[in-house]
């Protein structure tokens, strides 16, 4: 296989490493490295592209389990805790706090996929996505209460984690940000910023790992001997990059907060209204 495509599955993962767990929105930057990268190559047609996008987020979603595996362990009840009390007497996140956070945008995912497939994934579309997603995180550091009323994600309610799983609805529109939407609302509730994240990446494995599992389903017999190195080289590559990005937000968040992402997102927005119109 020729050098310069494994460089480009590198990047490719790389782009997908960084971007799909901060909330900048993956779809955005996607877009733009689709554009410049994968189109012109000859090798890749529409579906070996579609096939390698699947592959990549594997990787950023094995980076997430490895990470969280200790907190997965729990909820999955293979390292034993107390159901709801550790034995200190605080709280711990249950499994049916992830699902309670699960059920809006899964219900409104499975009911209009079609229709978002069809009419949502366009530049225009992302763009909209990419400013509002902004507005909504400068709002949830401007108006988040003064005192954090929870520190860690093992305080959240199931009232908080339903209406944090209503607000991950926006993320429906591409361009909006899963973790954009999610971290914003649970900042609104009176989360710190690294709870919300936290149970904003604890939420995502499940999302991500059965959507990607399905169309890797759907896909399976693009996986020939020709295309199979340059999948190997994304998935590790977006392994690694968001194994360390993902180690260096959490650290971060709690310190810089929402707004200089935002301020990020409306200047890709421009370079994307400036590349394209």
């Amino acid at each position: 296989m020729d050098l310069m495509l494994l460089i480009k599955a590198i990047i490719l993962g790389l782009v997908e490493g960084l971007t799909e767990f901060a909330p900048v929105s993956s779809t955005g930057h996607m877009i733009i490295v689709d554009d410049m990268w994968l189109q012109s190559e000859q090798f890749l047609t529409k579906y070996v592209s579609n096939t390698f996008k699947v592959v990549i987020q594997l990787g950023s979603i094995l980076a997430v389990v490895i990470l969280f595996r200790g907190r997965l362990m729990e909820l999955l009840g293979i390292r034993r805790v107390q159901a709801a009390v550790a034995e200190d007497g605080t709280k711990r996140l249950k499994l049916t706090h992830v699902i309670v956070g699960l059920l809006p945008a899964g219900v409104l995912g499975v009911l209009f996929e079609d229709y978002i497939d069809e009419h949502l994934f366009s530049i225009e579309t992302v763009l909209v996505g990419l400013v509002l997603g902004a507005v909504l995180m400068i709002a949830a550091d401007r108006f988040a209460p003064k005192q954090v009323k929870m520190q860690t994600v093992d305080e959240i309610t199931y009232r908080q984690a339903f209406t944090v799983g209503l607000i991950q609805c926006f993320s429906l529109w591409p361009g909006f940000s899963r973790s954009g939407s999610t971290i914003s609302g649970g900042v609104l509730l009176g989360m710190s910023h690294r709870a919300a994240a936290d149970f904003t990446f604890i939420m995502a494995i499940p999302i991500m790992a059965g959507a990607s599992g399905l169309s890797l389903l759907k896909n399976w017999e693009y996986f020939t001997l020709d295309a199979l190195p340059f999948f190997i080289v994304g998935f590790i590559s977006a392994f690694v990059f968001a194994f360390l990005s993902i180690k260096f937000f959490l650290q971060l968040i709690n310190r810089i907060k929402l707004v200089p992402f935002a301020i990020y997102r409306i200047v890709l927005a421009g370079i994307i209204y400036i590349v394209y119109f």
